[in-house]
């Protein structure tokens, strides 16, 4: 990675800078306080944002509601722009962000952005969720930070050292495994009871297959008898059906002969009617021989009845007019009563409009009452009139029905005479009838007697049929039994079938789980046994192999910086271990060039070694030092441009207020601060 330029607005004691880096080596110069040390921290929030635990106001200038970070950096020929903002509200957070690679710009989250600068510096993945320690130690490292990894105990120092290294897998891996176990062990535990009855289950399989045999046994033995019953069965209802077919005849006997019976009834019946029926004829020949038919006589009465009904309409017509007449008068009574009463009311004229005399009234109610009496009178007449036109009436109707009635009997008198020489052919008739149904009697009566006898020859079949019926429903009462037997015996083999199938599903279902569980023995045991001790040898030889190049850098660094005669190395826990002649130094009781010595040789070898180890990450060629001559005398200060020149990277960025630097390195910015505000000369 390649650092081009950083602008920050409201940041720290900046209100806005922008700061161009090239490659070589840079050095920010000013007074303590200046502001060189902001910048730093400016690049670190605008790669990584805020970190855990820091403060939005520890970057936010006092008084201002809104900052920013803005890099522009360079990654393997690709540009990227990253640009991050802070706001003040209730507290001060992280606002806006976002990303701009090769002039496509995504505006995303603070923690995609995050994740996408590590993407872009190919950091690994596990570094999204922890602090930006691999940036720190291998890029950046705040002088006072180093120290105090160098005076940690000893299990502080290492915890950071394997999370740097990315070491703190492989706990991390021991302690999964422990989990891991933990968990196998409760699986062992659960399917250890779920395989307990598993020698139980098969005692009990190889028991019902047994009962199954012998079950299968009894059935085979009940199906003959089952076929033997139902031939037995059949074979009577053969002898039944040939049984019934004689009783069936039997029956059709019977029918004849009752049909014959009926015929001879029948026969019988015909003859007596016929005897009836003759003596009938010869009686009503015998009464018909004084009768005397007259045809002349019906002529005379049809004319009678011809010429009364003319009388009696002539009287009906009067009869007619009469009434007439009658309602008329009673018509007019009603209206000269009308007109008397209004008359009688009447004070004037409707027509001339003048008084009416009372005279005049009086000789006009007078002539009403005259035509009304008159009418009466007329009335009275007219109604005794029509009284003997109704007796005339009534007596030319009692003339025509009594005519009527001599007609009809006349009439029926010549169907009478008519029907004689029927009757007689008719007598003969039934003659020649009588005496055929006479000769068919006996023939039926002959073949009744036939019929009887062959009846007498059917009849013992009645108890044959009744005796083979009982046999039949013993045999049947004996099949259904064998039949019940044979299905109960099925059932109980099916019941044991189903049994067994459960128990071999169960067996084949256990069987797997006791896979299962030999499987998470041997897992179990392999783990615990010797993956643990494979990752802990594994975690060791890396452990002592970085000691080893750890030690060896830090040595070779710390012998540039300090000329007395010092045996520095590494102990196990990484501690640095300051020799001389013959015993050992504390750190506490170095001198402060010393402690900043072994601070910054130190803090180059875990550089160099994390870029050893991490080779792929992009910030390789980047190296930050703040404030590395802290306490340097004038012979120290001189070798640091031997470092510096062994530090062979691409771009190297120091922050010190040691003027005598400035004649190391290839560029220089110098700061300043005024009212507060950092400025660049």
């Amino acid at each position: 990675m390649k650092l081009n330029r950083i602008t920050l607005n409201n940041i720290r004691s900046y209100k806005d800078i922008d700061i161009e880096f090239g490659e070589g080596s840079t050095l920010l110069w000013g007074d303590i306080g200046s502001g060189k040390t902001s910048i730093l921290l400016g690049i670190e929030f605008a790669l990584f944002g805020l970190q855990p635990g820091q403060k939005g106001s520890s970057l936010l200038r006092n008084g201002e509601d809104s900052g920013g970070a803005t890099i522009e950096i360079e990654v393997e020929g690709k540009t990227a722009l990253i640009q991050r903002t802070l706001k003040r509200s209730k507290t001060i957070s992280q606002d806006y962000s976002s990303i701009t690679i090769d002039g496509e710009k995504r505006e995303i989250a603070v923690t995609e952005l995050k994740s996408a600068v590590l993407e872009l510096l190919n950091y690994p993945k596990e570094f999204s969720k922890k602090q930006n320690l691999l940036y720190k130690f291998t890029v950046y490292t705040p002088q006072e930070e180093m120290k105090q990894i160098i005076l940690q105990d000893s299990n502080s120092r290492l915890n950071t050292l394997r999370h740097v290294f990315g070491v703190d897998k492989y706990k991390k891996v021991l302690e999964n495994v422990s989990i891991i176990n933990s968990k196998i062990r409760d699986q062992r535990k659960l399917k250890e009871g779920m395989t307990f009855n598993l020698d139980k289950d098969k005692q009990d399989l190889e028991v019902k297959q047994k009962q199954i045999q012998e079950k299968n046994g009894e059935s085979s033995m009940f199906e003959v008898e089952l076929m033997i019953k139902v031939e037995a069965r059949k074979l009577i209802e053969k002898e039944n059906v040939e049984i019934d077919e004689k009783i069936k005849e039997k029956d059709n006997l019977q029918n004849e002969i009752e049909k014959t019976q009926i015929l001879v009834k029948t026969k019988e019946q015909s003859i007596i009617e016929g005897e009836n029926t003759l003596t009938q004829l010869k009686s009503q020949l015998q009464e018909s021989a004084h009768l005397e038919f007259d045809p002349l006589r019906i002529e005379q009465l049809e004319k009678n009845i011809i010429e009364s009904k003319t009388k009696k309409d002539d009287l009906n017509e009067k009869n007619l007019q009469i009434n007439s007449t009658i309602h008329s008068l009673m018509s007019k009574n009603t209206e000269s009563e009308v007109i008397k009463n209004k008359l009688s009311n009447l004070e004037m004229c409707p027509t001339c409009l003048q008084d009416v005399d009372p005279v005049y009234k009086s000789n006009v109610s007078n002539k009403l009452e005259s035509d009304v009496s008159s009418n009466v009178n007329s009335v009275k007449e007219l109604t005794i009139e029509k009284q003997d036109l109704t007796k005339k009436i009534m007596i030319l109707d009692e003339e025509i029905n009594s005519s009527q009635k001599q007609i009809n009997d006349l009439n029926i008198l010549r169907v009478r005479l008519q029907g004689v020489q029927e009757k007689r052919v008719r007598m003969e008739e039934l003659e020649k009838q009588i005496e055929s149904n006479r000769k068919d009697a006996g023939l039926l009566k002959g073949q009744t007697e036939t019929l009887r006898n062959s009846l007498t020859e059917l009849a013992k079949f009645d108890g044959i049929f009744r005796k083979k019926q009982e046999e039949l429903q013993i045999a049947q009462r004996e099949e259904k039994m064998s039949e019940i037997k044979l299905a109960e015996l099925r059932r109980e083999i099916n019941v044991f079938l189903t049994q067994t199938t459960e128990l071999e599903k169960r067996i084949l279902q256990t069987e797997e789980i006791k896979k299962e569980l030999n499987y998470l023995q041997e897992l179990d045991s392999w783990l615990t046994k010797r993956f643990t001790l494979i990752i802990s040898d594994i975690e060791k030889n890396v452990m002592v192999r970085l000691k080893s190049e750890f030690s060896e850098v830090f040595a070779k660094w710390f012998s540039m910086l300090v000329s007395d005669n010092f045996n520095v190395r590494l102990s196990d826990d990484f501690s640095p271990i300051i020799e001389q002649q013959d015993y050992e130094l504390d750190y506490s009781y170095l001198s402060g060039g010393e402690r900043t010595a072994v601070a910054l040789a130190y803090r180059l070898a875990l550089n160099q070694v994390i870029n050893s180890m991490l080779s792929k990450i992009k910030t390789r060629d980047l190296v930050i030092l703040d404030e590395p001559t802290d306490g340097f005398s004038d012979s120290q200060l001189d070798k640091m441009r031997e470092v510096l020149e062994q530090l062979e990277v691409a771009q190297l960025i120091i922050v010190s207020h040691e003027q005598k630097i400035e004649g190391f390195v290839d560029k220089v910015i110098k700061l300043r601060k005024e009212s507060g505000i950092s400025l660049k000369e």
